[in-house]
């Protein structure tokens, strides 16, 4: 599954990311799903696009700057949530990350526009039927419990985009959340769409999930990783989809490196409960990777193999599929797997 296209290359979700995600063999393309002022779905990681497009050099949106407290975090940039989509469309996509790790995608700054979930959803579906290959759809729904608050629900916008889509209602689709409220509220309204799962998506953290933290009632993410927890997912998800270290620890979350461990029983226990497991997400600079995994040249030098090794061990433990920010390299990681 391609992490947001192909965003170790090409700025992320942009045509060309997604262009060459495709190329390099992927399954799936994400998008991360946000609401405009006016209400539709583009595809931005985050609401706030201060690092992902050209908006702070744009003397004509200074004022629309903003401080905004999104899941409980002060958050201070530029929301798409303040702009229609048209002044969305008058915007650059530029990388995110450090030109030392990401030179070469910086090297598109400026280039490409922000996409809608129809554009999206039309371009994958050419490509799929220009290359004769199923190629699905991964969206994840962002900070839904903030844009319902705010009048802008994504999940009857997501339904609706689905039924205005030949390509939605017909290609494999996985719809992702942090959050629960909204993959229990979407489980019966997609009874009639056989191509449409859901993926709660978790992290090794004693804490909920957005929707249910303001309760105090609900599972926390630690406890969906646990046998009774991952059965009441199965209740109304079809996938779960923990971070890598869940998988198989390695370092520490708050980012001490470390080298790989040993797995967990998270996988094993997921498929018990008649989940499938996703992992996210690989990525090949050095810094990404678990110490014994690294190569030359510093932390956000590039070291190719040992990504691939490293998806290689996570393939090992089961799971049946897994986010990279480069296709290329998952690929290769799948069609050379040692046979057992």
């Amino acid at each position: 599954m391609s992490h947001r296209g192909s965003s170790a290359l090409r700025p992320e979700h942009t045509l060309a990311s997604y262009a060459k995600a495709i190329e390099d063999g992927a399954d799936f393309v994400e998008p991360d799903l946000v609401a405009t002022k006016d209400g539709v779905l583009i595809a931005r990681h985050e609401n706030n696009i201060a690092d992902t497009t050209d908006v702070s050099k744009r003397p004509e949106f200074a004022d629309r700057k903003a401080t905004r407290t999104i899941d409980g975090q002060s958050v201070t940039g530029w929301f798409t949530e303040d702009f229609t989509l048209d002044e969305i469309k008058s915007l650059r996509a530029v990388e995110r990350l450090p030109v030392e790790m990401r030179g070469q995608s910086h090297t598109y700054d400026g280039q490409f526009q922000l996409l809608t979930l129809a554009e999206i959803a039309d371009f994958v579906g050419a490509e799929a039927a220009a290359r004769g290959r199923t190629i699905g759809l991964i969206p994840e729904l962002k900070h839904p419990t903030y844009f319902r608050g705010i009048g802008l629900p994504l999940e009857e916008r997501f339904l609706a985009a689905v039924e205005a889509s030949h390509f939605l209602q017909t290609a494999p689709v996985i719809v992702q959340s942090f959050e629960v409220s909204n993959l229990q509220w979407l489980r019966p309204r997609i009874a009639g769409q056989s191509n449409i799962e859901l993926l709660q998506l978790t992290l090794p953290m004693n804490v909920r999930p957005a929707d249910l933290a303001p309760t105090g009632k609900g599972m926390t993410y630690a406890q969906m990783h646990t046998p009774e927890g991952l059965a009441k997912l199965r209740g109304y998800a079809d996938w779960v989809s923990p971070i890598l270290q869940s998988i198989i620890p390695f370092g520490t979350m708050d980012g001490k490196p470390g080298p790989l461990g040993t797995p967990t029983a998270l996988v094993r226990d997921a498929h018990a409960a008649g989940l499938k497991v996703s992992t996210w997400t690989f990525r090949p600079e050095n810094v990404f990777l678990p110490t014994d995994y690294r190569g030359e040249g510093g932390e956000a030098a590039r070291h190719d193999e040992g990504s691939v090794r490293m998806m290689q061990a996570y393939i090992a433990t089961g799971i049946d599929s897994f986010f990279t920010d480069d296709p290329a390299l998952g690929r290769r990681a799948i069609d050379t797997m040692p046979k057992e």
